[in-house]
């Protein structure tokens, strides 16, 4: 039977025989190759659609300066004293946030702003459940960059980014020694922290 089939082909076709029957056995597997594909995606489904990702970004964002803050009547519980006002020896003070354009404490400012953004993390379950929110937070640092007193001033009314924040203070410090620049004996710190999903 098959030899009269190839026979018959080869009357056909001639000497174009082999070329032939090399594109019947092709289209032949390429039939079976697609059954089998089909018979699997039928016993076990297989995804062929995805879900575009999404990348999100966490920053920190300057907290809004009070004119009368800036000048130096807005803070009533922190000091707020200039350190040429001061004697030598006396114990200084000052508040400054982490995007101050303060030239004292600029670039001290920009060092600690970069030690906390590697410490600081969106928690997973706030990011699973789409929890955004803003907090900030007050922490004091004496001449030697240890931190001696950490503080929430606004909490963003969800615990878990409260406590996160904290915790990305408390991992970050200590914090280099004051530059020469900053002359005062503790510096208080305003870091905002914006827990904001943004979709790339």
């Amino acid at each position: 039977m098959v030899r009269k089939t190839l026979r018959t082909l080869e009357g056909l076709f001639g000497r174009d025989m082999g070329k032939v029957v090399m594109r019947l056995s092709l289209l032949i597997s390429l039939v079976c190759h697609l059954g089998i594909v089909l018979a699997v995606q039928k016993a076990f489904p297989l995804r062929w659609t995805f879900e575009s990702s999404h990348a999100y970004r966490v920053e920190l964002i300057r907290p809004p300066v009070d004119p009368l803050e800036a000048e130096g009547g807005g803070e009533t519980n922190l000091a707020k004293v200039s350190p040429l006002s001061q004697k030598p020896g006396e114990d200084t003070e000052d508040t400054i946030s982490l995007d101050t354009s303060d030239k004292r404490y600029a670039s001290y400012a920009g060092i600690i702003k970069a030690k906390l953004m590697r410490h600081w993390k969106y928690p997973s379950k706030a990011r699973e459940n789409l929890l955004e929110g803003k907090l900030l937070l007050l922490f004091t640092l004496n001449r030697k960059g240890a931190l001696i007193d950490l503080r929430i001033l606004e909490p963003s009314g969800i615990g878990m980014l409260d406590r996160e924040a904290m915790k990305a203070v408390r991992s970050a410090a200590p914090f280099p020694a004051f530059p020469s620049s900053v002359s005062v004996a503790r510096l208080h710190v305003k870091a905002k922290f914006d827990y904001k999903l943004t979709a790339q």
